[in-house]
């Protein structure tokens, strides 16, 4: 259950939030970087093994 929750986040986060992949992560903004650990939190609960 809390799989299907996280691998739905984590679509809605494609779509929504902006990207920063391309950028150097510690010439980012404090809300940048916030968004970037989100992204990263959602990403990898939504692959995990449970």
């Amino acid at each position: 259950m809390k799989r299907h929750l996280f691998q739905f986040l984590n679509k809605l986060n494609k779509a929504i939030l902006p990207k920063y992949g391309k950028k150097d992560p510690l010439k980012l903004k404090k809300y940048q970087q916030a968004i970037i650990a989100y992204r990263y939190f959602i990403l990898i609960r939504a692959l995990a093994d449970d």
